[in-house]
Parts: structure tokens; C-alpha cells; sequence
């Protein structure tokens, strides 16, 4: 063996017959991102990043994108081949919204959500109907898509002809917001590490 080598994180170690597992320097936190912050690292505008809310984030860099007006679930991390993984569309991994709009969506409107609606530029969105239920003169809809388009949720209303109030992101792969408070961050704990860096492998 070549004392030399640089031990990958894939290899597998063994001293003595028995597996060492190699320590693992990879963060990833979960944001309740709150409205009005840009997702970014550094913004040349000086406007407000998610990055001013987390303590300590040096490497540490945003798994996609919310834009400006979406709140809810962020994922940031130091581990760029994951970041990748888990946004690269042939991965098919859930994200889970809860939008407000005006009025509830037909049955025929459901399903064309569910094969593809044109959103623009080029592009098709999709979305599943989860759940739908009226709360005071507005519609409380959870939607399933599993693409990470830009602002695509928005786009879909829009063409759905739906007025919308508000979104937010609620779960991202198998990692749910839960009840954090918005602006406030966590690290993943060592088992939701483990599943959501399964994924896409």
C-alpha cells in the first residue's frame, strides 16, 4: 500500500480486519427561511442574504434555491457532490409546498397539473395535488414536484389562473420542516444525514 494515498470517501478501511469508517467533515443545515432574503452566498446589492441568519457558515452554501418571496425549508451544506446529487433533475427528489390561492383546484385542473403544464420559456412544469382544503375565503394546497425549475410553483399559478398569497417549502426528499421557527437554523442530525446522502447515489 502506498502510504502516500489520500483515502476517498467511498474507499473501504480496514485495520486489524476490522472496517474503519472515515470521519466525515460534511454539514448540512436546515433553514426556515424567512420572506425577504435573497438565497445566495454573497449579494453585489448588499441586500439581505440567508446567509446573514446562520452562525458559523463559513463553506457552507444553499442546495438549490427559494426566491426572494418563498419561505419555508432551505437545505445549505459544504459538500458540493451532494449539493449536485440532490438537485440534478434525474434524481426525481420530492419537494413539498404549501401554497395559498384563491379558489380550489377542479378535478380536470388536477390532472393536467399532474402530466405538464406549459410555463414558459421554454419549459413545462408539473405538480401533484396532495391536499386542498378552504380556510376562510382562501384555498391551503400542498403540492408535490419533484423538478426544481425556477420560480416553477409560481409559474403554475400563474398559468392556472390562480391568485397566490403566499408559498412555502415544506419538505425537501425525506427531510420535513417540522416546527422550527422561521429564521431559525439547525444542523441534521446523524440519520437524516445518512438517508437524504443515500439519495441519488
Amino acid at each position: 500500500v502506498n502510504p502516500a494515498y489520500r483515502v476517498k470517501s467511498t474507499d473501504k478501511v480496514r485495520y486489524d480486519n476490522k472496517r474503519i469508517k472515515p470521519e466525515s467533515n460534511t454539514r448540512i443545515i436546515l433553514l426556515n427561511k424567512p420572506n425577504g432574503y435573497i438565497t445566495t452566498v454573497k449579494d453585489p446589492l448588499k441586500r439581505k442574504t440567508v446567509m446573514d441568519l446562520i452562525d458559523n457558515n463559513k463553506r457552507l452554501f444553499p442546495v438549490g434555491r427559494l426566491d426572494k418571496d418563498t419561505t419555508g425549508l432551505l437545505l445549505l451544506t459544504n459538500d458540493g457532490e451532494l449539493a449536485n446529487r440532490l438537485m440534478h433533475p434525474r434524481n426525481q427528489i420530492q419537494r413539498i409546498y404549501k401554497v395559498e390561492i384563491d379558489k380550489k383546484f377542479r378535478s380536470w385542473e388536477i390532472k393536467r397539473m399532474a402530466n405538464k403544464v406549459y410555463i414558459g420559456q421554454k419549459q413545462w412544469g408539473k405538480a401533484e395535488v396532495v391536499e386542498q382544503k378552504q380556510v376562510k375565503g382562501r384555498v391551503t394546497v400542498l403540492l408535490r414536484l419533484y423538478q426544481g425549475q425556477k420560480r416553477e410553483v409560481r409559474r403554475l399559478m400563474y398559468r392556472m389562473k390562480r391568485k397566490l398569497f403566499s408559498l412555502e417549502r415544506i419538505q425537501f426528499g425525506p427531510i420535513a420542516l417540522g416546527n422550527i421557527s422561521r429564521g431559525r437554523w439547525r444542523d441534521l442530525n446523524a440519520s437524516e444525514m445518512q438517508i437524504l446522502g443515500s439519495l441519488g447515489g
